[in-house]
């Protein structure tokens, strides 16, 4: 058994296509309209046949609820590892992404949070 797909509800998906790839870094893998809505993934470049994440409409019912609950408790969405969370955390609050947990050493792993934009927190890690 593997994980290939995962998602996190967006709010938009052009804007989260924007901020996923723009700035995060990932790469866009599938773009196909479904009705009102499109099947949009990114991948990371470093493994682009691996895990894709689904960037999914926020539409349902439940969806604003539960997204408002995890943001208000400091819930991740998500979580990604990256190789250096300090490097990450000042790359990105040079694009002008919003921490709501600047890095955390925490022994064997460190991480921070941030704001995707989209309605999502999102924590980047490196566990040693």
């Amino acid at each position: 058994m593997r994980i290939d797909l995962t998602s996190v509800f967006v709010d938009d998906q052009a804007k989260a296509l924007d901020f996923y790839t723009d700035v995060l870094g990932f790469e866009k893998k599938n773009d196909v309209p479904v009705g009102d809505a499109r099947w949009l993934t990114v991948v990371s470049p470093e493994a682009p046949e691996g895990p894709e994440l689904l960037l999914e409409p926020s539409g349902h019912p439940a969806v604003g609820p539960y997204k408002e609950a995890l943001v208000a408790d400091g819930i991740p969405a998500a979580a990604f590892s990256v190789d250096d969370v300090h490097a990450e955390y000042e790359r990105l609050r040079a694009h002008g992404v919003r921490f709501t947990q600047p890095p955390i050493d925490a022994g064997s792993v460190t991480t921070a949070v941030l704001d995707d934009t989209c309605g999502n927190l999102i924590q980047i890690m490196r566990v040693a």
